[in-house]
């Protein structure tokens, strides 16, 4: 027999072999464990985690599974609360709006992301050790697509992003965590994280091609690297997006779940 039965609930499942998929199964367990360890162990990091039940009660991620003793575990992730009078949340809502530290692999995420507006840390050659310092050191919200790096404990706030094409990208993260009312779009460069503040024509016109030096008048310049940004087309297309992101943004927002990958 089984030394405990797990249940995992919602877009967890995404974790998990297609046969342990929404269904109570067995696991057999050898020694006593954290409750943390053994549900990592099923290949669900503990980022995803909000809710654990342990024989119907809420418990921590300290809490010890003993080998032999047959516990019933459940687990939930942000989109869904179980109906219990006394609830412990393992993963509390980032402050609004966010901020962001993004792995390797989400440069161009990271571009959308700091053209809404959205304080992002990205380079491409950070290595795990960088971001998860970053993370706990900043407070920062670390979207990555790499399970293993979610596992380490220093890592509190994390997302595990699904969707592999960018623009599905950004329509998880900002269903998921509800960003649509923090939206600032052109207030931070997109190339370099710093913030963008109105500059005098004149100090930047030795900079400008003929056509924008003739027809353009207001100007944004970068503290950080220097770029210069302007209302052109760049503005509509930017105008476009985020009209499109409130189109598909979900009915219901507490928590609402990103698209499954299954």
């Amino acid at each position: 027999m089984a030394d405990a039965t797990f249940h995992f609930h919602a877009e967890l499942n995404d974790f998990l072999p297609r046969e342990r998929r929404d269904r109570t199964f067995g696991h057999a367990m050898t020694r006593r464990t954290s409750i943390k360890d053994a549900i990592e162990s099923l290949g669900v990091p503990h980022t995803e985690v909000d809710v654990i039940l342990v024989d119907g009660a809420s418990v921590g991620f300290e809490h010890l599974l003993d080998a032999g003793a047959s516990p019933r575990v459940v687990v939930y992730p942000w989109s869904l609360t179980p109906s219990l009078a006394e609830v412990r949340h393992l993963r509390p809502r980032p402050p609004m709006p966010p901020r962001w530290v993004l792995d390797v692999h989400l440069g161009r995420l990271a571009g959308y992301l700091r053209l809404l507006g959205f304080d992002c840390h990205y380079r491409n050659d950070l290595d795990d050790p960088e971001l998860a310092a970053c993370a706990e050191a900043e407070g920062r919200v670390l979207l990555t697509r790499d399970r293993q790096l979610l596992q380490r404990k220093r890592i509190t706030q994390a997302h595990f992003v699904r969707a592999d094409a960018p623009r599905r990208q950004l329509e998880e993260v900002c269903a998921v965590f509800d960003l649509y009312d923090t939206f600032a779009p052109f207030t931070r460069c997109s190339h370099c994280n710093g913030l963008l503040a109105p500059v005098a024509k004149a100090k930047v016109a030795h900079r400008l091609e003929p056509l924008t030096r003739r027809y353009v008048e207001r100007f944004l310049e970068c503290d950080g690297c220097g770029r210069l940004y302007w209302h052109g087309s760049h503005m509509i297309k930017m105008r476009e997006l985020v009209a499109e992101l409130h189109q598909v943004r979900p009915a219901t927002l507490s928590g609402a779940p990103p698209p499954s990958s299954r």
